[in-house]
């Protein structure tokens, strides 16, 4: 992790402008093509639900502004940002899973089915922490959605980026899911 010298940040003044707002948070919502990793999830027999997941992750992770975090005036860079995702309980609650990311798939895999049984067997809403190297994810898999808002903290400023995609359709022999971010 590193602070971003404000005084040179090419983004200073957008940042300026914008967190000075009661919320200067963007979500745009849109369709995006899952064929390939559709045709992946078959051949390979994976889990839709993982394999996503990890999609979403790895995208994040490499993009700098996922990594960008707010601590008061302050901006940091997390080298590795991680997924806080929803589980569905047995009995239709949920909890939130915390896993730490990893570029190999088959032990993000591993990690995030031990995470997905340990909420199941005890979910909690509860992050660690003081931490917030997270990438807050939900999916709604029984829903087609053109839009979403999320709970968010605005007084102290929470800056955790939220990813949700929802039920996915073939459009065109195209896998199409809808993915807010």
């Amino acid at each position: 992790m590193k602070y971003i010298d404000m005084e040179k940040w090419p983004r200073r003044e957008l940042f300026r402008f914008y967190s000075g707002l009661d919320s200067p948070h963007f979500n745009v919502c849109a369709d995006v093509d899952l064929t390939k990793v559709f045709k992946y999830v078959k051949t390979h027999h994976r889990s839709t639900f993982k394999t996503v997941l990890y999609v979403a992750c790895r995208a994040a992770n490499a993009i700098a502004e996922f990594r960008l975090r707010l601590r008061g005036d302050q901006v940091v860079e997390h080298d590795v940002v991680h997924p806080s995702f929803t589980v569905l309980t047995d009995d239709n609650l949920f909890g939130f899973c915390a896993v730490d990311y990893t570029d190999a798939i088959d032990a993000f895999f591993e990690r995030a089915q031990q995470g997905i049984e340990q909420a199941k067997m005890n979910p909690t809403l509860e992050d660690e922490p003081e931490r917030d190297d997270y990438l807050f994810i939900s999916s709604l898999p029984w829903i087609r959605f053109t839009s979403i808002s999320h709970p968010i903290n605005i007084h102290p400023t929470d800056s955790v980026p939220r990813i949700s995609w929802g039920k996915y359709h073939t459009e065109n022999g195209k896998v199409i899911m809808p993915l807010s971010v």
